[in-house]
């Protein structure tokens, strides 16, 4: 099967678990082959957990879930060297971030001594512990849920946390109908637990290395610059854009590229997915941890940005 079988197998398989939701779906799967970390922010209930299970089943792949908690040390994500008594050395165990798709569940949960813990793994895809260095991956994906600030019991996540996610995901509300159907089909109870793998580990690092090589023209690159210099300049924000951030949209949309079956992105996939990428990168003066002000500031500061034709 040719990669965008593959592709479209895929997403067949995620959407007949996620129902209705073809857009937080389609941003996952940007996320998974752009090589990127996903927050997925929303209320409980609404499908967070599910979707990354349906991506994990859909691709023959290792698989971990880590319940955050207040109480959770980092040796409990990354492990703890153990002492043989038989050879009289340490032997490094390793912990549940060890897995090529890692669910990170409640992140916001744990105090940010554990979120911490996450830091290196997400940006560098390893571990270090005694002096050495644990390979992750690849392919290495964290898929971070997360619980609005305001329910009880929640630590805000650090800047330099929220620049290693590639896209922050919000899944939201069902409609009418698309309830109607969970409610009868219980998609989460009956398709979840039959899904197989339509992918293999290679197939994916094989189109994770063909985003690499789509083409990017230099009109979209100046607008990629564009949208960041104008977050950097806004009077309303106190931290624009990061050229973390810069890279990370210029490879989200070569991503939504292959997804589409281009290998050139167009101005589209760049607006598509600019507030996905930078809006959670961003602080303002006024509002310091409200995320929904710096989206509305961000739509702003986009619609201030012409794209190229």
């Amino acid at each position: 099967m040719e990669s965008s079988g593959k592709i479209e197998a895929l997403r067949r398989n995620v959407e007949s678990v996620i129902l209705g939701k073809s857009r937080a779906v389609r941003s996952a799967l940007v996320a998974l082959l752009g090589g990127g970390h996903v927050l997925l922010e929303d209320v409980p209930g609404v499908g967070k957990t599910v979707l990354t299970r349906a991506i994990a089943k859909s691709i023959d792949c290792t698989f971990n879930r880590i319940q955050l908690t207040p109480d959770l040390l980092p040796s409990d994500i990354l492990g703890v060297s153990v002492y043989d008594q038989t050879s009289g050395q340490f032997h490094f165990k390793r912990g549940p971030i060890f897995a090529h798709i890692v669910l990170v569940d409640e992140i916001n949960r744990t105090t940010p001594r554990t979120q911490s813990a996450l830091l290196e793994a997400m940006n560098e895809a390893q571990v270090s512990a005694d002096g050495q260095s644990y390979p992750l991956g690849p392919p290495f994906m964290v898929l971070a849920t997360q619980n609005p600030y305001e329910f009880e019991g929640t630590y805000f996540l650090p800047e330099n946390q929220l620049d290693r996610f590639m896209l922050r995901i919000r899944v939201g509300y069902p409609d009418k109908q698309t309830e109607r159907d969970i409610l009868h089909l219980q998609p989460a109870r009956t398709r979840l637990n039959e899904l197989r793998p339509v992918m293999s580990i290679e197939d994916l690092l094989t189109l994770q290395r063909q985003v690499l090589g789509v083409r990017m023209d230099e009109a979209i690159v100046d607008y990629i610059l564009s949208i960041a210099e104008a977050t950097r300049r806004s009077e309303e924000l106190t931290i624009g854009l990061s050229p973390r951030g810069s890279l990370a949209l210029a490879q989200a949309a070569r991503a939504a590229a292959v997804l589409d079956g281009r290998d050139y992105v167009v101005p589209d996939d760049v607006k598509e997915l600019a507030p996905l990428v930078c809006a959670h990168r961003l602080l303002t003066k006024a509002l310091a941890q409200d995320g929904s002000a710096a989206e509305a500031i961000f739509d702003q500061v986009l619609e201030t940005i012409p794209a190229p034709r």
